[in-house]
């Protein structure tokens, strides 16, 4: 178990990392000054876990552990200061930030476990894990959110829960069925920005 903690850490750590260098990236299309940047990406890299955590009555995370809180100001400033230097696509944002959405849907889906929540609502725990640090970044930026209109976003995050749940569940151990989890959201989102795969956009008639 102490194995499996360590690597569910690490997940962690790299998830709040690979989620603010995707906030800054994002608001670096925007006027933004450096604070501004620096607490979009704060936002989008601690939100969805302190809501999860809100949700199951237990202490938000980098409160608990100012590490993440750490990890994330240091990414968030060492991407500032790289993207001042180098011109960088528009659309860059997007890679880490499916980075982050399936290492957030893996933690989330597992942070839920071990508060004894069952298999739905732990499979929900991680999108909101995955998902609502980047419509806090979107909102923050005056943007659309991208789990709104964009390309699989919420699906992928919530097909790779509940594969790493049926895993799980069928006996996997808790590491594999977490690569597993992780893999499948970031190739589902990585393969919907490439090819465009969306969900059905609701058109009223008039």
């Amino acid at each position: 178990m102490q194995g499996i903690e360590s690597i569910l850490y690490g997940i962690g750590i790299a998830g709040v990392a690979a989620q603010a260098a995707a906030g800054v990236l994002d608001a670096g299309r925007k006027p933004f000054d450096m604070f501004g940047i620096v607490v979009v990406a704060l936002a989008a890299s601690l939100g969805g876990g302190s809501l999860r955590d809100v949700l199951l009555d237990r202490t938000v995370f980098w409160i608990a552990d100012q590490s993440y809180l750490i990890a994330a100001m240091i990414a968030g400033l060492a991407t500032f200061l790289l993207v001042r230097r180098v011109r960088l696509p528009a659309r860059l944002f997007l890679l880490p930030d499916a980075i982050g959405l399936a290492l957030f849907t893996v933690s989330g889906t597992q942070a839920a476990l071990a508060m004894g929540a069952p298999w739905l609502v732990a499979s929900l725990m991680g999108v909101i894990t995955g998902v609502f640090g980047g419509i806090v970044r979107d909102v923050l930026c005056n943007e659309v959110p991208l789990v709104f209109n964009g390309e699989l976003y919420a699906t992928a995050s919530w097909l790779g829960a509940l594969l790493l749940l049926g895993l799980m569940a069928h006996g996997l151990s808790p590491g594999w069925a977490a690569l597993a989890g992780g893999m499948t959201t970031l190739l589902l989102r990585l393969c919907a920005i490439r090819f465009r795969w969306r969900l059905p956009v609701f058109r009223a008639r008039v």
